[in-house]
């Protein structure tokens, strides 16, 4: 296991090969400050070779999940004479951290309870599972402040399609944990913040009987098929399984059938 990076804008607990990120700067209700963002760019970084580390889960401290971009750092930027390049510049790196939760080659979990507002929806929507509180707040809130939702704009759009991505960021229409499962944003709705415990404990249950590696793979090949014709998929998919058959999780997996066990990374 690589060793984590220290950190004061989120809390790292790894357990049992799970890792998960709290964000925790609940005087801002959990924003994306510089600080934060490049925090968790460390941490990411740090592990995303690493197949130790089967999984991340995303969630806040305070009951608020995240309140999205850094407002009054913006203010502040504004205020010290921000230039358009500044900004393209800062809104960039905003662009890789979603970028990089969403091709970590581990299954990403987000646990939402509280507001996930703006770049905090994002980040929701950058992850492979969601599960959500009915109470929990969401809203794409970038162009009542006379911004645009950029970054996150094509996450969103995967996520629950063009036409609610247009309804959403044209309105700022704000809506819960029950609209967000309606809208395919949330995978689970939690009654509580234990049922949501509850629901992360299932998930890294079934995520642990897969294979990391073919995880991995399979994660890449879901990401890169829209880009692929057809002829294309299918050399590549013959390639992906071709590498996973012949690998030493192939094997153990086919044995591990044949005998009747569990593969060494299941147990």
């Amino acid at each position: 296991m690589t060793a984590l990076p220290d950190t004061k804008k989120i809390d790292l607990d790894l357990d049992a090969g799970w890792l998960t990120i709290w964000f925790n700067t609940p005087e801002n209700r959990n924003a994306l400050s510089d600080e934060l963002a490049a925090e968790l760019r460390a941490t990411l970084h740090t592990i995303r070779d690493d197949r130790s580390v089967r999984g991340i889960t995303l969630r806040g401290r305070g009951g608020v999940f995240c309140a999205g971009g850094d407002l009054k750092g913006f203010q502040a930027a504004l205020s010290g004479g921000l230039t358009p390049d500044t900004a393209s510049t800062m809104n960039k790196a905003g662009g890789e951290l979603f970028r990089e939760i969403n091709e970590l080659p581990q299954v990403v979990v987000a646990l939402v309870e509280g507001a996930a507002i703006a770049g905090g929806l994002g980040l929701a929507c950058c992850a492979d599972i969601v599960a959500v509180t009915p109470d929990a707040k969401f809203a794409l809130t970038e162009t009542q402040l006379g911004i645009v939702p950029a970054q996150i704009a094509p996450h969103v759009i995967r996520r629950i399609g063009e036409t609610a991505a247009r309804r959403l960021m044209l309105t700022g229409a704000r809506f819960d944990g029950t609209e967000a499962a309606r809208l395919g944003i949330a995978d689970h709705v939690a009654e509580d913040a234990a049922q949501l415990d509850r629901v992360d404990a299932d998930i890294r249950k079934s995520v642990i009987r897969c294979a990391p590696g073919a995880n991995a793979a399979t994660k890449q090949l879901v990401i890169d098929a829209k880009g692929l014709d057809a002829d294309e998929f299918i050399n590549r998919a013959a390639d992906d399984f071709a590498t996973a058959m012949t690998s030493d999780e192939g094997r153990e997996g086919i044995m591990s059938f044949v005998q009747k066990r569990k593969p060494n990374w299941a147990e």
